[in-house]
């Protein structure tokens, strides 16, 4: 079994990792279109336009099958916390498949 250590160990860490960041980039996404709706920051600001931009590619993709499934609920995207609460999931579930394994 150390073998296989020695290449899952970083792969499962390389996945949460991947996934928490995920998770950020989500949460730093719905805060930003947060502070766009009430007028905080403009995206008439370069630099504001281009993380907005790259939030927005990297977190839509992901949120687009699930707004497909959720109804609207007038004005509320719930839809980021959804995909939160299952990468949540998918991390713990990663985290004791590695725990079984390495065991």
């Amino acid at each position: 079994m150390q073998g296989s250590d020695v290449i899952l160990g970083p792969l499962f860490w390389l996945i949460t990792t991947v996934i928490e960041l995920f998770i950020w980039a989500l949460v730093i996404s719905a805060v930003l279109s947060w502070l766009v709706a009430f007028n905080v920051v403009n995206t008439r600001n370069r630099f504001v336009y281009m993380v907005g931009d790259f939030l927005h590619r990297v977190t839509e993709p992901a949120l687009r099958p699930i707004r497909r499934i959720v109804p609207n609920l007038g004005g509320i995207d719930i839809s980021p916390l959804i995909l939160i609460l299952l990468l949540i999931f998918l991390q713990q579930v990663l985290v004791r498949l590695y725990a079984s394994i390495a065991a």
